[in-house]
């Protein structure tokens, strides 16, 4: 089962896990259940000095195993809805600290990745890292044209260590998912080819890139964020060169208030920052915490490491501010129905029990102050409550709920009076409310258009094939029960002409609709074309509908 490379990491791990007092972990597995009795023989288990708690062992023991188990440790603390409450808090303890690797041996990476001398790109290169994690290291140069950058490189040989320990985290958690008894419940093995592909993601400069990028466009002239710039031209998927940005690490808060900055004004555009980049522009920075962020004398936040990044599909979107809205207004059955309609919870749900579980969780909150009430604190509540009615694990629920803890978290500590909710509501209030308007409902029909007047002509010859079809099953059975048949046959021919123009006249509507929205400047050569075009098409849309749906039928 394991290869000789992994043999002795095993052999590693299982040392690492008896000197931090964790033997109890292997033995508590059926597989290994019937050996508890020789942990007792054993002379370490009589002659142990005095332990720390067990999550901090635990904590103690993935930081000795190195960066990818502090990696995964970190994943798994965000992972409240699997840990116990204390373990997962003592998880997020966790500090990726790592010994930086030779400078030159930087240079020689740097050089491979672009095919020519560092000279011929820099007129400075400090070989002496300014950052060192698990996955790369940070030093900082000049371009020729004078500009301050940082290079971020990966680490020598980092993806083998890496395959190595993610394969032997796979084969545990293979195992715990045969041996332990809540290991199908609790999906081990999905928990690590979820980390698998974070952690690989992490590996490719250019996706990272590619992120900050993103990022950098939907902030364009923001006063709230600056995302740096990135040099493509020398950027590779093992090496990045981004702008040098300056600021003050945004935990150092007496430094902050030395500059005259106003703590409260940084509390609420974290939460502003967050709220945008989910429900704007559904591209959100999912590594924030206070190690990534820095702040500007002027008060603007300047975010790095853009490894980790998430999105919502648009009926998560949807359903999360749904659900948030309704827990301000503790509309607890709304709530439950939604968990139900989005798919999160079995169909088979009974709301009412789905709806009392939650308002046992969520009514002592609302006891409490406003600014002493945790959102993410929520999240993590209504996750564990619904997690009981087997619901199912969403990634990207996962990461968006990390980043609501690090930037509440984060605001809090700025500005302890920090209330969220108040800065939050309006915010979801407006995005839904632009959601159902009529700006929404033209860029939807405009986006759709192409699709819908493709499909418009075929309409009418299918409503015909299955009148055909009718009149053909009608001819099969002439007699007896065709009565009815016959009768349904004749209604859908008579509302056969209804129908295709009732959609012809909504289609006419919508591109009204569509012209009516159109920017001004867009039609500043003409600038009556649009409304007049405009007037005649809803006019056009009903008339339709009058003599379709409104006027009275001429008799027959």
């Amino acid at each position: 089962m394991f290869r000789l490379s992994q043999s002795l990491r095993l052999l590693h791990i299982n040392l690492v896990l008896l000197k931090h007092g964790l033997d109890e972990v292997i033995v508590a597995t059926k597989l290994f259940r019937p050996l508890r009795f020789f942990l007792y023989l054993a002379p370490w288990h009589w002659y142990r000095r005095d332990l720390p708690a067990y999550p901090v062992r635990v904590r103690l023991a993935l930081e000795e195993l190195g960066p990818i188990f502090i990696k995964f440790g970190q994943l798994l603390s965000t992972r409240v809805d699997l840990l116990p409450e204390d373990l997962a808090v003592e998880l997020a303890l966790l500090q990726d600290r790592v010994p930086p690797f030779p400078g030159p041996e930087a240079r020689r990476l740097i050089e491979k990745a672009w095919a020519v001398p560092i000279e011929t790109v820099l007129d400075e290169f400090q070989e002496q890292p300014l950052a060192s994690a698990s996955i790369a290291q940070v030093h900082t140069g000049r371009l020729k044209n004078g500009q301050a950058v940082i290079v971020k490189v990966l680490r020598p040989d980092i993806a083998q260590i890496i395959r190595r320990d993610v394969d032997l985290m796979l084969t545990f958690a293979q195992l715990a998912q045969r041996y332990w008894p809540d290991g199908r419940r609790l999906r081990p093995v999905e928990v690590v080819r979820e980390y698998e592909k974070t952690i690989f993601d992490e590996l490719n400069l250019q996706r990272e890139a590619a992120n900050a990028s993103q990022l950098r466009r939907n902030f364009k002239h923001s006063q709230m964020l600056y995302i740096p710039e990135v040099f493509w031209d020398w950027t590779r998927p093992t090496v990045m060169v981004m702008e040098r940005i300056y600021g003050t690490p945004v935990s150092h808060v007496e430094q902050l208030k030395e500059q005259g900055i106003s703590m409260r004004l940084l509390g609420t555009r974290g939460v502003e920052i967050f709220f945008t980049q989910v429900f704007r522009d559904n591209f959100f920075h999912a590594d924030m915490h206070p190690g990534n962020i820095f702040v500007e004398p002027s008060g603007r936040y300047i975010s790095v490491d853009f490894g980790i990044v998430g999105s919502l599909t648009k009926e998560d979107q949807r359903y999360l501010a749904e659900n948030l809205l309704a827990f301000f207004r503790r509309d607890y059955r709304r709530v439950a129905e939604l968990h139900v309609e989005s798919g999160w919870v079995p169909r088979g749900t009974r709301v009412e029990e789905f709806e009392s579980a939650i308002r046992t969780v969520c009514e002592p909150i609302f006891e409490k102050p406003l600014s002493e009430i945790s959102f993410g604190g929520f999240l993590v509540n209504l996750f564990q409550t619904a997690r009981r009615f087997d619901m199912e694990i969403q990634p990207q629920l996962v990461l968006l709920e990390k980043t609501l803890l690090n930037i509440e978290g984060l605001g809090r500590q700025l500005y302890p009076q920090l209330d969220l909710w108040t800065t939050a509501k309006p915010f979801m209030e407006r995005w839904m409310r632009e959601q159902i308007g009529p700006r929404m409902l033209a860029q939807r029909l405009w986006h759709n258009w192409p699709a819908l007047a493709e499909r418009l002509p075929d309409l009418p010859v299918a409503v015909t094939r299955i009148i055909d079809q009718l009149e053909h099953q009608a001819a099969l059975y002439p007699a007896g029960g065709s009565q009815g048949l016959t009768r349904l046959t004749t209604q859908i021919k008579t509302n056969h002409g209804r129908t295709t123009a009732t959609l012809s006249a909504i289609a006419l509507a919508g591109l009204a609709t569509a012209l009516i929205l159109i920017p001004p400047a867009a039609t500043a050569t003409m600038p009556l074309l649009a409304p007049i075009a405009a007037s005649l098409l809803l006019l056009t849309s009903l008339i339709i509908l009058w003599r379709n749906l409104i006027a009275p039928p001429k008799a027959e």
